[in-house]
C-alpha cells in the first residue's frame, strides 16, 4: 500500500506562512529528494494556486537559479490532484480536480499501485490527519521565529493525541532541521 506523506516548512514557533520562510539550497534538495519518492502530489485549491503557475514558470525561466529550476522541474513532472469545490480548471495536463469525498478518494489512491503520495499545504493535510490517513510527517524547521502568520495545525481537533516515531533527522548548514516521523 502506498504511504501518504505530509511535508511542510515551518518556523520554530510553528508558522507555516510561505512568506515568513526563505528555503535554502539544502531545503530545496531535501524536498527534491522527497519528490523522487512519490508520483502524486495532493493539494487544496489555495496551495495549488500558490504553487501553480509559480513553479511551472520558474521551470521555463532561463534566468532562474539552477536550484530553483531543478526544484521547479521536479515539481512540474509529478501528477497533481487538487481537492476543490470552486476551482474551475487546472493548468497542467498532469493535474486534475477532485470534488468527491476526501476520505474515499485518498483511501482509493493509497490502495492503487504506484509510489508514495505527497500532500502539502495546511487545510487538506489537517483534514487528512483528522481522518487518520497520514502515514508519515516530514517537517523542515527553519531557525526563525516568525511571531505572526498562520500556524501549523491551527484549529485541528483530533479525537486523541497522535503518537509519532522519529525515524530520521538531519541538520542543514543553515540551521534548519529536517524531521521525519512515522505514525505509530
Amino acid at each position: 500500500m502506498r504511504s501518504l506523506i505530509f511535508a511542510i516548512n515551518i518556523t520554530i514557533d510553528g508558522c507555516c506562512d510561505h512568506t515568513k520562510i526563505i528555503p535554502d539550497e539544502d531545503t530545496f534538495e531535501y524536498f527534491m529528494d522527497l519528490m523522487r519518492e512519490v508520483d502524486l502530489q495532493v493539494f487544496g485549491r489555495k496551495t495549488y494556486e500558490l504553487m501553480v503557475p509559480y513553479w511551472p514558470d520558474v521551470a521555463k525561466d532561463p534566468s532562474a537559479t539552477k536550484t530553483d529550476r531543478e526544484f521547479a522541474e521536479a515539481f512540474v513532472s509529478l501528477n497533481k490532484l487538487v481537492f476543490s469545490r470552486t476551482l474551475a480548471s487546472v493548468e497542467n495536463s498532469n493535474a486534475r480536480i477532485v470534488r468527491t469525498n476526501l476520505h474515499d478518494e485518498i483511501v482509493k489512491l493509497k490502495q492503487a499501485p504506484g509510489k508514495n503520495i505527497l500532500v502539502g499545504g495546511v487545510d487538506i493535510p489537517s483534514q487528512l490527519m483528522q481522518l487518520g490517513l497520514v502515514d508519515e510527517y516530514r517537517f523542515v524547521v527553519s531557525p526563525t521565529i516568525a511571531g505572526e502568520g498562520r500556524r501549523l495545525l491551527q484549529g485541528v481537533s483530533l479525537s486523541e493525541s497522535l503518537r509519532l516515531n522519529l525515524v530520521e533527522s538531519k541538520i542543514f548548514k543553515s540551521g534548519s532541521v529536517a524531521l521525519r516521523y512515522l505514525k505509530q
